[in-house]
Formats: C-alpha cells, sequence, structure tokens
C-alpha cells in the first residue's frame, strides 16, 4: 500500500501526510541546474521540465473511502475519523521543493531565445505541474501562500507570509493551465503533457473547485460557483469535440472495460488521454498485483451501488442486503465482475482451480488493475501493465455532472457521455426523465445535500462516476467536494454471512472455507468440512453483524469508532506544528485553530 499511496499523491487528495520538512519552504532547490545557469535553448527547457513527469503518477486504490471495506496500514483520514489527528502529529505541507523547482525555471526563461511557440510550450508544460501541485494543495489545507518566484533565505517578508486566500491561490491555479491550454501543443504520444492533458486537469480542477463552492456554503462563494462549472463543462467538450479521443467498444463488453486496466500497451487505445507506460525493457513497472486479496477488499456499499443489467436498482429486490457472494453478479452491471473478483475466477486461467478468498478484508476482492495474465506479473513491482493517469470516460462524466450541476444537463448530452459508457458494457441508457420522477431513496439520503430540481440526474450521475471510476483514486476527492465527508466515517461491511459454518465462495456448490466463533467449534463439523480454512471471529478481527450471522464487520470499528465533526474541520488537515512554529504567521484551517 506504501507504493500506490506515494504514487497518488498528485491527482488524489493526501491519504497519508507523513512527511517531516527541515523547513517549511525546502528552500534549496533538488535540482542540479544552478544559481547562475541559464536555458538558452527550447531544448534546455525541454530536458529541464522532462524532470517534472515524477511529480505525477497513477493511482489503482481508493483506500481509506467508502469504497473500501477492511484495510491495513493508516493514513491520515482514518486517523481523523477516529479521533488519532492533532495538530502535534500531524504531517504533511510538503511540495514546496517541487514548486521551487517550476519557479526556477519559469523566472529564467527569459534567457530562453529560438522559436516562441516552442518556448511558449515548455512554459506550459512546466504551469501545468505548478497547478497540479497547488491544488492538492488547496484540496488538503484549503488557504495557502502562493509563490510563483524563488524564495531566497534573504526573502523573510515571503518566508514568513502567511496564507493567501483561496480565491487568490484559486485564481492563480486557474490563469497557470489558462495559459497551458492555451499554448502546449495538442500533438505528440498520450505519455507526455499534452493539450489535451492540460484541458483535462482544467475540467476535472474547474468541477472540483466549482461543486466545492456549492456545497461548500460556510466558505460564502456559491454566487462564484457557476463560473467554474461552464468552465468545467467548456473545457470538457473541447476535448470531446477536438481532442479526438473515443471510448473503447469492439462490442466485448465488460472485456473492453478490463483491457483499460490490465493490458500491457494501452499506447494506441483512443480512450487514454495520459498514460503512465510501464516496460519490461524500459526497467519500469507497478505492483498492481496488491490490489488482490493483499491489502484491502471493497465495500458492501459499493457492490450495492451497481444496478442491475436492464438498469434497475438491486437494492429494490427483495433482501437484496442478505445476498451471499454467490448471488451477487446475476444480471448485474458488468463492471461489477470487473470491480469485485466473481466466484469462480482463476489467477491463472492456464490452471482450472477457482481463487478462494479471504474474509479478513470483508471478501470484495478488487481485481481491477490485477493483471490477468500470469507472465504480466513477474514480483513485487514487477508488474509490467499499462495504467492510465488520464482517460476520456472522465472527460464525459466531468461535463455530465457539470451541465447537471448548472441545470442544463439534455437527454442528447446523456446519451453523448453517460450513455456512451453504459452502452460500452451493453448496459441501457440513463434516461433523463425517470432520473428526475424515480429519484433512488438511498441515494437522496447519502447525499442529502443535493436539493436543486434536477437532484435525480445529479444523484444518477454520481452513481455512474462512482462506479466507471471505482478504484481510480476519485472516491476521496468526490465525497469531499460534494460535503458528504461523513461517508468516511461509516462503518464498512464485507460479504453476507448466513450463519457461522462451511461457505460455498466460488459457486460450485461445494464449502471452500469455514466462518466460525472460536477455532474449538471446528471440531463440531462434518469431517470432511474440518481441513478447510478457518476464520474466527476472537482471532481475525472480523466479527458478524447480526452476532452469528450478518456481513462481515470489523473489530477495529467498534474498538475503535469512527466519528465525524460537523462542520469544515474534517474537510482539511491541519498544518504540521513545527511548521508554525517556524512561520507563525501561518494559520491553522478552518476548524484546526
Amino acid at each position: 500500500m506504501k507504493n500506490i499511496v506515494i504514487i497518488s499523491l498528485a491527482f488524489v487528495a493526501v491519504l497519508a501526510l507523513t512527511s517531516c520538512q527541515k523547513d517549511f519552504l525546502d528552500r534549496f532547490p533538488q535540482t542540479s541546474v544552478t544559481e547562475n545557469s541559464t536555458f538558452k535553448t527550447p531544448a534546455d527547457l525541454e530536458t529541464y521540465t522532462n524532470g517534472f513527469y515524477g511529480m505525477i503518477g497513477p493511482t489503482y486504490s481508493d483506500g481509506f473511502t467508502d469504497n473500501i471495506a477492511g484495510m491495513s496500514g493508516s493514513s491520515t483520514t482514518d486517523a481523523m475519523v477516529r479521533g488519532n489527528l492533532t495538530i502535534a502529529n500531524a504531517g504533511g505541507w510538503g511540495g514546496w521543493d517541487n514548486v521551487r523547482r517550476i519557479n526556477f525555471m519559469l523566472q529564467r526563461v527569459a534567457n530562453t531565445t529560438g522559436d516562441q511557440a516552442s518556448i511558449n510550450h515548455y512554459v506550459g508544460i512546466a504551469r501545468f505541474f505548478r497547478a497540479n501541485l497547488y491544488y492538492n494543495m488547496v484540496m488538503t489545507y484549503g488557504d495557502v501562500p502562493w509563490y510563483n518566484q524563488v524564495i531566497k533565505d534573504t526573502d523573510e517578508d515571503l518566508l514568513m507570509k502567511k496564507q493567501d486566500s483561496r480565491t487568490l491561490v484559486v485564481d492563480s491555479i486557474m490563469a497557470d493551465l489558462e495559459y497551458a491550454v492555451a499554448h502546449i501543443k495538442p500533438g505528440g504520444t498520450n505519455t507526455r503533457v499534452t493539450k489535451w492533458v492540460a484541458l483535462t486537469l482544467l475540467s476535472r480542477i474547474a468541477l472540483y473547485e466549482g461543486t466545492y463552492r456549492k456545497y461548500h456554503t460556510y466558505l460564502n462563494l456559491e454566487e462564484t460557483a457557476h463560473k467554474f462549472l461552464e468552465r468545467s463543462a467548456s473545457a470538457s467538450k473541447q476535448i470531446m469535440d477536438q481532442g479526438g479521443f473515443s471510448i473503447t467498444n469492439t462490442g466485448k463488453l465488460q472485456e473492453d472495460y478490463r483491457n483499460l486496466f490490465a493490458s500491457k500497451d494501452l499506447s494506441a487505445n483512443k480512450e487514454i488521454i495520459y498514460l503512465w507506460k510501464n516496460g519490461e525493457a524500459d526497467g519500469v513497472a507497478n505492483n498492481t498485483h496488491t490490489v488482490f486479496d493483499y491489502q484491502w477488499a471493497l465495500s458492501k456499499d459499493l457492490m450495492e451501488e451497481f444496478l442491475m443489467k436492464d438498469g434497475s436498482r438491486f437494492t429494490s429486490l427483495p433482501d437484496y442486503d442478505k445476498k451471499q457472494v454467490t448471488e451477487i453478479f446475476k444480471n448485474r452491471d458488468p463492471r461489477l465482475a470487473e470491480n469485485i473478483m466473481e466466484p469462480g475466477f482463476k489467477t491463472n486461467p492456464d490452471v482450472n482451480i477457482p481463487y478462494v478468498l479471504k474474509p479478513s478484508y470483508g471478501g470484495y476482492l478488487q481485481i481491477k488493475f490485477y493483471p490477468r495474465d500470469p507472465n504480466q506479473r513477474k514480483g513485487w513491482n514487477l508488474n509490467y501493465t499499462d495504467l492510465p493517469m488520464m482517460r476520456y470516460a472522465e472527460v464525459l462524466l466531468n461535463y455530465a455532472e457539470a451541465q447537471a450541476e448548472l441545470g442544463k444537463i439534455t437527454q442528447g448530452e446523456l446519451d453523448l457521455t453517460i450513455g456512451l459508457l453504459r452502452r460500452r458494457v451493453g448496459m441501457p441508457t440513463l434516461k433523463l426523465a425517470d432520473a428526475q420522477s424515480n429519484i433512488d431513496p438511498i441515494m437522496a439520503s447519502k447525499y442529502s445535500n443535493v436539493k436543486h430540481a434536477n437532484k435525480g440526474i445529479v444523484l444518477e450521475i454520481r452513481r455512474e462516476r462512482r462506479i466507471e471510476l471505482a478504484s481510480e483514486g476519485f472516491r476521496f476527492n468526490d465525497l469531499n467536494r460534494w460535503y458528504v465527508g461523513e461517508l468516511f466515517a461509516v462503518n464498512p461491511k464485507g460479504i453476507y454471512v448466513p450463519g457461522f459454518g462451511a461457505l460455498d465462495v466460488t459457486g460450485d456448490g461445494e464449502p471452500d472455507l469455514v466462518i466460525l466463533e472460536k477455532e474449538s467449534d471446528k471440531a463440531s463439523l462434518p469431517e470432511k468440512y474440518k481441513a478447510l480454512p478457518g476464520y474466527y471471529v476472537s482471532e481475525n478481527n472480523i466479527y458478524l453483524s447480526n452476532g452469528s450471522s450478518g456481513h462481515i464487520v470489523f473489530f477495529k470499528d467498534k474498538n475503535q469508532p469512527r466519528q465525524w465533526i460537523d462542520g469544515p474541520k474534517y474537510y482539511y488537515r491541519p498544518i504540521p506544528i513545527g511548521q508554525t512554529v517556524l512561520n507563525p504567521n501561518l494559520i491553522q484551517p478552518l476548524g484546526w485553530r
């Protein structure tokens, strides 16, 4: 999990802020370029900006959100909801060294001579990365100091400045992105920052900021929300109209979806806007096999949100909350079986032995991003599957949500966005009239602060976003921007167990494991079941929600209850006390003061 968290920091809100800086601005640049160096040619700018690409990486987990049931490890969010996060033990406030590296170049680019379009292209790339870094800080702390120049040790006024306002910083971020969109060239491979990558980040950030201002009413910025939503929609539409991207749909239904996350080569895939390229020859690999029954499993809540194959709700079925893992996949959205392991799944297709889940983390095992070909799983950090960092599906979802929040969404727009995603897997299109007239009561309860006239379609777009983008690192930010952080504090559940004893989890009708209260209870089982793997509520940190039956739940949530404090506090992370000692002018975020 450690590796996943580290590479996720550039695209999702920080899951585990653990770094500690000796100086709050990391004053010295971590680059071999000296203070006296100049950037003489566009080639020099290209070489320097190549060093920025490590600031962004892929993610393949929704760790510590309501998409996850049991999970090992720790995070700032987990510590916070259990009441263990304080200003004294907070980490984070890093990334300033990278801001400095970018500003170092931007201050010296006036020395560059050559083709101006090429110079502007690399300036745009630098500003793209600065915007991304800064918005991650905004999502974490709210107000932060904005620096667009290199700070020297003698610049005491700048070193000791307080935070700038959210509006100033976000406006500066948007200015960086607008410059990037205007000047970064559209051509190039999907492993490089292109105009379309910049537009996608603009679409993403504008959607986040627009919905954040709309639902976080204590900021008193609701009147400005619409301009961000409109910009998200227009950026998305530009990609849709001009980018040449498309949803992969060869008629293979769920296989087309699966291959986005478990393929050796996505270079030519027209859905991929920005790619983390892996290859054995280049010595670049990933650790995606760890998504599978290693440190976490997915949640009952996520599973239930997937619709039936005909578009009706799973939660409308009789006794839907008592269906076992061998029953939940029947007539469901095919994407369910590409996120959660279906009974009978084999880790090696050539060996006819189905995998037997371990219920320790809940039992709904994540298989999205799991390399299906055993030849692609060669060991720790030795998986050779390409990883999408930006894909066209997100752009379509951003457009649909922005238009719905603005009250402008039409059936035609739904067909061109949500409709494309559903048609890929053989699902019926989302009907605007049906969504508005038949609001899901479970979704309405979950997102009770959605009160506007087009509530029904907003909720269904949120469902589609959760399903399509599950385990891609979006859920954390989505819950924060929608102001429903209380969902972080809901105790998660795993598979349903009808009672203590032997359990079939592979779907062949024969028991594969036993769940018992204690190991000594195994003596009372029929002889043929005594050799099965056993899981005991007294030893495996799990128990059943109804005592001797029910969903798997976790002792940690019982012993260290989750809580959510009303108000803005938990939507921000505290600044480490050491940083406020270095700079007493820094003010703790809302609720932490």
